[in-house]
């Protein structure tokens, strides 16, 4: 049986994360559930500034903390700009065997911003939390979305955000935007684009559909992340968070069908090939 290659692109820069382990998770449970040769590497992209070769038939790229628009220029990002250009330039090809990326928060911004899809700015306040994302029309009708509920729930943790799209920039690369996060007619602020398919073959979130509620779980009852979520986002989002946390309808079900549908794709890609 051939191998299934995926490459994990890894943005967290050595900063401690629940995502990677996410990755992992879901690509071990679909290898088992699907009887597949799948094998994954991770490429260490800003701390070694590590990209992989066109020798994977899907990617995975990370979250990660930090500025979306500093890094504009440095080594990491000029290699990781180089490996997207060539994965755009063979899927490009006729005859070519197309390879799928998922771009995921850090990795969506990265993208947005180098697009130029929308405006990309600090929130006012971090948003964190199990939070409802809700899909535009044309988001009903993606195929990485069959499944889940409308609107459906995501980990959403972020200091920045991809607001007012630029329809211009949108149209001229074919992209197209399939969620937003929730309306909040409370305040005067703009509604951040949660999901968007760049082209045939790229597709990202705003958010972080790798989360798994279990072990978010047992991240967020640690007394000291416990006492740092309270303080910065009160007791009630504590508690609330953790309520979402144990709804089989909410993260259980986003984690369990956005990133296996995605390799649904890529692994078709390569039997049509």
């Amino acid at each position: 049986m051939k191998a299934i290659k995926v490459a994990i692109l890894d943005l967290y820069d050595g900063h401690p994360n629940q995502g990677m382990r996410g990755f992992k998770e879901i690509l071990d449970r679909y290898k088992a559930k699907h009887n597949l040769n799948l094998v994954y590497q991770v490429f260490d992209v800003r701390g070694k500034a590590e990209v992989p070769d066109l020798n994977f038939d899907a990617y995975i790229s990370s979250g990660g903390p930090g500025s979306p628009v500093d890094s504009e220029g440095s080594v990491w990002e000029q290699r990781y700009w180089e490996l997207i250009d060539k994965i755009t330039a063979c899927n490009q090809q006729a005859d070519s065997v197309k390879k799928h990326v998922f771009f995921v928060c850090h990795s969506f911004q990265l993208m947005c911003r180098r697009l130029q899809l929308g405006e990309i700015s600090l929130r006012h306040s971090p948003s964190f939390g199990v939070l409802p994302v809700h899909q535009t029309a044309l988001g009903r009708q993606e195929v990485i979305f069959e499944g889940l509920h409308d609107p459906f729930y995501a980990v959403d943790s972020r200091s920045w955000q991809v607001t007012h799209p630029d329809e211009d920039n949108l149209k001229k690369y074919g992209a197209v935007l399939l969620a937003i996060e929730k309306e909040r007619p409370y305040v005067d602020y703009p509604r951040a684009m949660m999901a968007i398919r760049f082209n045939d073959y790229f597709f990202g979130t705003q958010f972080h559909p790798e989360a798994n509620p279990v072990g978010m779980k047992a991240h967020l009852i640690n007394e000291e992340k416990k006492q740092q979520v309270i303080s910065e986002h009160g007791e009630r989002k504590y508690d609330e968070m953790i309520e979402r946390l144990e709804d089989p309808g909410m993260i259980r079900l986003t984690q369990s069908t956005m990133i296996p549908n995605f390799l649904d794709q890529a692994i078709l890609s390569m039997q049509e090939a």
